[in-house]
């Protein structure tokens, strides 16, 4: 089949989907739908601590979730009750004690200092993390892809020679060919406004968006025919987003969190024996044939 008719089936069957993602867009945009790291960040009132705990919050969110969680919170609790204080005020020298132990995964305490500082030389020189970003942000550029490569090329550069190995992880770039799944979550977060994201940044478009790739949105947009890219990155995140794009133009990534959760309950199909039984999307869904055992578990290990 050529690509052309493949393409119109597409559209067609994002049409059908579009009344199920709905529902689902409905029942998960609930504060209390889901543990996901973004609960921890709103405990926080003041704008400027939801900004700075949440882009901690995004740089941890690898991994398992209780892993994730539990990272999160105890680096929050360094930082104490107004996380933009802290790192106002922050210090490498007087704070490096009380991070040094932390661990997340690969990342070290001493990652964790470099990526405070950071932080704060964006709060230093262009007052918030937004304007920072907003520096490389082009109103009329297809999505934030140009914008996150400024954004991190600007940041690391702010680390200077003496950058470690472990923070260039928290600035990946689009341009080498990344998904940016974090720094996407991030700006998820701070860029649209329901009941789960806060809505804090008010001059990035929410068209220009793109979804943060994870393992579960990679295998319910598969079924949903979302994307004919195998590997993730960054192409098929603007894919995913692309055809996402074709529901709703001005919101595209409003479905992520449904769609990611759909996975994390195990309700997807996608390869497994009981099919699409246990998904809210069947019927719209094309889950593919089962994989062998051992291959599924090389999969899990990637």
């Amino acid at each position: 089949m050529s690509a052309r008719p493949r393409r119109a089936r597409a559209v067609r069957s994002l049409a059908a989907a579009r009344p199920a993602l709905e529902r689902l867009y409905e029942k998960f945009d609930d504060a209390s739908s889901a543990t996901d790291p973004v609960h921890l960040v709103r405990r926080y009132r003041a704008d400027a601590d939801r900004e700075v705990a949440g882009f901690c919050a995004a740089a941890l969110a690898f991994g398992r979730v209780a892993s994730v969680l539990g990272s999160i919170e105890a680096l929050l609790a360094v930082m104490g009750p107004s996380p933009a204080s802290y790192l106002r005020t922050f210090d490498p020298r007087r704070h490096r004690q009380a991070l040094q132990p932390l661990r997340h995964r690969w990342t070290s305490g001493d990652d964790l200092v470099e990526l405070l500082r950071i932080l704060r030389q964006m709060l230093v020189t262009a007052g918030s993390i937004e304007r920072f970003f907003l520096a490389g942000y082009r109103r009329d550029a297809d999505d934030v892809g140009d914008a996150l490569n400024s954004f991190c090329a600007r940041a690391l550069a702010l680390s200077g020679q003496t950058c470690r190995p472990g923070v260039g992880y928290f600035f990946p770039r689009p341009a080498a060919g990344s998904a940016c799944k974090r720094l996407n979550l991030y700006l998820r977060w701070m860029v649209r406004r329901d009941h789960i994201d806060f809505g804090i940044w008010r001059h990035v478009s929410t068209a220009k968006l793109v979804v943060p790739l994870d393992t579960h949105v990679i295998r319910v947009s598969q079924c949903l025919g979302l994307t004919s890219y195998r590997s993730p990155g960054w192409a098929m995140a603007r894919q995913i987003t692309a055809s996402l794009r074709q529901i709703d133009p001005d919101d595209p990534v409003k479905y992520d969190f449904s769609l990611c959760h759909i996975g994390m309950h195990e309700a997807c199909g996608f390869s497994r024996p009981q099919r699409d039984a246990r998904c809210p999307l069947r019927g719209v869904c094309r889950p593919g044939p089962r994989r062998p055992a051992a291959s599924r578990r090389s999969s899990d290990r990637r």
